[in-house]
């Protein structure tokens, strides 16, 4: 029998983001209530919020203070209970995220552990003793630096942090800390949330902090060989999750493990481990590394979609999960920059994120979508390094301007990639003060690249938003959710893929390419949905750049 989740489609809203119904430049619970009507018409059935508890906002609401109650900024109590209601009524689900790794140091567990190093506490988080001098190992931080900040009135001890320093990291080892999770993730599910997106849980063990990594042994190296995947994550996670289905069953739990393979994709959504119903790697999106320049760091550079080496990692991503669970299909999230600043076409701009779309949301999966995405909304532009808050940025700042890029095009490139410019508010009505979203300055005021809005593509047949209306009612169909997929050879450049149910063949071919390419399709079928011009050529369909096609063929044999 199917589980609910097998036929959902998510919208991921970052909530200080997306709608502010009290004017004070940061969205909130009664901005997403609000706006449940225009989410329904888009086809969206399941809502994944970013952390909306009580929080410092260091990180944006991932540095927890307090998993009981709301943060003011973004509403109360009563507005997620209002807001549970809601979507219930609408036939919609609601997904929390939920941190698990780490919490705020200003947290009451955290706070006592730095008071009193007896208190029961202080085993809930991670802690370490070096010589005079150093540190008690060199790994790094994914935020930047060494994963050890000094404790406070205490020599030469150190306490563990994975992300910022404002994020100490709890000890998963210790009972007490694994049940204390539970419990808060039972009152969330009690207060009728459907699923949780399980953040960062692929990091809850570690290594032995004697272990140094490869390399100079002072300077912080990030290698998550030491801090992902390791020996006791799944023991972890399966208490974690079968203590949640034993209150409720149905739960929905959707895990992020940005690193994993398709091996242990497997292994955390494996039905019969009692862990993750799906998961989120990465690892399913590939660029193109050719064009780099090699005299600075990836991270920061803007690349090319590699459709070919796409075509083999989802090929191999499908085959290894078929029996086992769905895929995740995205193509953006708050942790990097936007589709639209990735891999739109200059010259094809809307034919080129149709095609994206129609390329991995009619697949085998579960497709989910990053707000605004639906409109074309690119990176916000942002003035400042400042803006970033990332420690990263200033030293590839200074590397590119070393090495002869200009300010303007060093920072035109940090704005394309990172992550924080991918958090911009969502456009309402361009007509509007801060296009809809507030009557005051949002907290992230970057200059929007793309005029897009709302009001102006609901009114437009031809828009993107319609479009994905349109691809979202195909996807609900049975042979969108359940049928076989057949990932096609095909010319570089060209994506193409077949779904089949009981007599039903649907081909999906996508151009994702600035020039014509000629491609075989001869399943006859009727066209469902077109991108472009697509002509007939000895046999062959022409297709023009950034064009694509899906077909269904009724008949009962292939």
């Amino acid at each position: 029998m199917a589980n609910w989740h097998e036929k959902q489609v998510i919208y991921q809203i970052y909530p200080k983001s997306f709608k502010d119904t009290n004017d004070d430049g940061i969205g909130d619970l009664q901005g997403v209530i609000q706006k449940i009507p225009y989410l329904k018409a888009l086809g969206i059935t399941t809502i994944w919020l970013n952390p909306i508890y009580v929080s410092p906002q260091v990180d944006n609401g991932y540095d927890v203070a307090d998993y009981y109650q709301i943060d003011q900024s973004v509403g109360s109590m009563a507005d997620v209970e209002a807001l549970i209601q809601a979507l219930h009524q609408n036939g919609m689900h609601l997904l929390l995220d939920f941190v698990m790794n780490h919490t705020s140091d200003q947290h009451p567990w955290f706070q006592a552990a730095l008071k009193d190093p007896q208190s029961k506490y202080h085993d809930y988080y991670l802690w370490a003793q070096a010589k005079p001098g150093q540190l008690p190992n060199n790994w790094g931080s994914f935020f930047g630096g060494s994963v050890w900040e000094p404790t406070p009135k205490a020599p030469n001890h150190y306490y563990f942090h994975l992300f910022d320093r404002h994020m100490p990291d709890l000890n998963w080892q210790n009972p007490a800390v694994r049940q204390a999770m539970i419990e808060i993730a039972k009152f969330w599910l009690n207060k009728g949330v459907d699923g949780l997106r399980l953040d960062a849980f692929i990091h809850i063990d570690k290594a032995n902090f004697k272990q140094f990594a490869v390399g100079e042994s002072q300077k912080p190296v990030i290698d998550d060989t030491f801090y992902a995947h390791l020996s006791r994550v799944q023991p972890y996670l399966r208490e974690f999750c079968h203590a949640l289905r034993a209150i409720k069953p149905d739960v929905f739990i959707l895990g992020e493990a940005a690193s994993a393979s398709p091996e242990l994709l497997i292994d955390y959504s494996r039905p019969q481990n009692d862990e993750c119903d799906a998961v989120i790697t990465f690892r399913s999106i590939v660029d193109r590394l050719d064009q780099l320049d090699s005299r600075l760091p990836a991270e920061f550079q803007p690349k090319a979609l590699d459709v070919e080496g796409m075509r083999q990692r989802l090929t191999t991503i499908e085959t290894k999960l078929a029996d086992v669970s769905l895929p995740v299909l995205y193509w953006s999230n708050h942790d990097m920059a936007r589709v639209a600043s990735r891999y739109a076409s200059t010259d094809y701009y809307w034919q080129s994120l149709k095609c994206l779309a129609a390329m991995l949301y009619l697949q085998r999966g579960l497709p989910i979508i990053y707000y605004g995405e639906e409109l074309g909304l690119k990176n916000s532009y942002l003035k400042q390094l400042s803006d970033f808050h990332d420690q990263t940025v200033l030293p590839f700042y200074q590397q590119a301007l070393a090495v002869g890029y200009s300010a303007d095009q060093t920072m035109k490139m940090l704005n394309q990639t990172h992550k924080m410019a991918a958090r911009g508010m969502m456009p309402w009505d361009s007509d509007q003060p801060y296009q809809g979203f507030s009557k005051h300055e949002p907290w992230l005021n970057g200059q929007q690249t793309t005029p897009v809005s709302v009001a102006a593509e609901t009114s437009d047949p031809t828009s993107l938003l319609v479009f994905y209306r349109q691809l979202f009612q195909l996807k609900q169909t049975p042979l969108f959710t359940a049928g076989d997929e057949v990932i096609q050879p095909t010319a570089n450049g060209v994506f193409q893929y077949t779904r089949q149910l009981a007599g039903q063949l649907a081909t999906v071919t996508c151009n994702l390419s600035d020039t014509v390419q000629l491609v075989t399709n001869n399943d006859g079928g009727q066209p469902s949905l077109t991108v472009g011009a697509v002509d007939q050529h000895a046999g062959q369909l022409n297709y023009s750049p950034w064009s694509m096609t899906v077909t269904i063929n009724d008949k009962k044999e292939f």
